[in-house]
């Protein structure tokens, strides 16, 4: 296994069946409308059950708690913006430019809607030791849409350090801008310029051999 399969591979899990897995889409779908109407407040796991057609311990199975479910909703919102980024790849000539435009097409995204993005990152600021399985599979999505972005498929580990850097920054960013603490100006500052260690962490080309080192 190369190093991005290695470091964005989901934990091995049995696989959901074919109904299990449309339930847990259902599940998924729910929390997001009542997030997106309401916010945090709004998405009460009974609520979540009744909009989903399952049995309230059904959706316990699946999500043992509202953490545990907004925070694997972001995962699913996560994964369908990098779809579509996907069909519609960044412009920039530079990786640095590309991961920057991505990061911030994907914050438009959110911003289109706050009550949900709101209820993403407070379930992310608390999430405990228990929710680790799912914040870490939004933290893999993210490397693997900054990844994509660089047109990287063998990061070297200064550059897995930067993404890591770039992945904190964006996710402060969004808080700052929930809060109303920064503007979407001072984000996209923020964003372009700590994606500039991308450039700062790339390979140097061997003297002589018009080559990368490794």
């Amino acid at each position: 296994m190369d190093k991005v399969a290695a470091s964005t591979a989901r934990p091995v899990t049995p696989p959901l069946t074919e109904r299990q897995e449309a339930r847990r889409r259902r599940i998924l779908h729910a929390s997001a409308q009542l997030a997106s109407r309401g916010g945090f407040d709004a998405v009460q796991m009974r609520e979540v059950a009744e909009s989903s057609q399952v049995a309230l311990g059904t959706l316990y199975r699946y999500f043992p708690s509202k953490i545990h479910l907004l925070v694997a909703t972001m995962q699913d919102q996560l994964e369908h913006m990098h779809g579509t980024l996907r069909k519609k790849p960044p412009a920039g000539d530079t990786a640095a430019e590309r991961v920057a435009e991505t990061l911030m097409r994907a914050f438009r995204a959110l911003q289109r809607e706050p009550h949900l993005a709101d209820a993403m990152v407070r379930a992310l600021t608390f999430a405990d030791r228990s929710v680790s399985p799912e914040v870490d599979q939004v933290s893999r999505q993210t490397t693997v849409i900054i990844l994509d972005a660089m047109g990287q498929e063998h990061p070297t580990p200064e550059q897995l350090s930067a993404v890591r850097v770039i992945e904190h920054t964006w996710h402060s960013a969004l808080i700052t801008w929930l809060s109303g603490r920064a503007s979407i100006a001072q984000v996209k500052i923020d964003i372009e310029t700590v994606c500039r260690l991308i450039d700062l962490t790339a390979p140097e080309e061997t003297p002589g051999t018009g080559s990368r080192t490794p």
